[in-house]
């Protein structure tokens, strides 16, 4: 269960996964394992915590927020890394964060791995290389600035354990969370496969 290949680097704009039906076949398509894994999960073992992926000069999480904040406002002399400011309409809750950098502000925009590491690590990235392993972790594919509050409540929950509290954004959530399982080629539990699917059946 290992990619054939790494996906792009880059970070294009989120909500690029299939319609409802196409990530129904995609999930249909995901092998079923437990969830369990061999060797003890430890953050380390997905490398360097936003590690520039890209080579673009900046680190993941300032080409998140880069990405994700409205109105940014970069550092100068940084070629337009360093995020200073902006403002985010949270994906998951709709809710609006205005976000600075700071040691006491920058922890309201937080950046939330859809599809968890430790989460991953127990459905088939524990096989996995270090490189690939460092390549998922700065995904942006797999990667939503959000508001803090949110990050800490979703931790590294499952489909089946946490879903977006605005419903209306719960279809292509679903569809963003397949996609990453499928071009990872990670497995799923029967709970989360049911919680995806039930999800997506709805979608238009």
């Amino acid at each position: 269960m290992s990619p054939t290949a790494e996906p792009a680097a880059s970070a294009p704009a989120p909500g690029t996964a299939p319609d409802a039906a196409a990530a129904l076949d995609a999930l249909a398509e995901l092998e079923t394992v437990d969830g369990q894994s061999i060797a003890r999960y430890y953050r380390e073992s997905f490398g360097q915590a936003w590690y520039d992926q890209d080579r673009n000069g900046c680190d993941t999480r300032n080409d998140i927020l880069g990405r994700d904040l409205d109105d940014a406002v970069f550092k100068a002399d940084t070629g337009g890394c360093k995020v200073l400011a902006g403002t985010l309409e949270d994906p998951y809750t709709g809710e609006v964060v205005q976000f600075v950098s700071g040691p006491d502000t920058s922890a309201r925009v937080q950046i939330d791995h859809m599809v968890a590491l430790s989460w991953a690590w127990r459905h088939g990235a524990e096989f996995w290389t270090d490189e690939q392993r460092t390549a998922f972790a700065n995904d942006p594919d797999n990667l939503r600035a959000t508001a803090g509050g949110v990050n800490q409540s979703k931790s590294d929950s499952g489909p089946s354990e946490w879903m977006p509290p605005a419903e209306a954004v719960r279809c292509d959530y679903a569809r963003d969370v397949v996609a990453v399982l499928a071009e990872w080629e990670l497995g799923i539990g029967d709970a989360d496969r049911w919680a995806l699917e039930g999800v997506l059946v709805g979608c238009g």
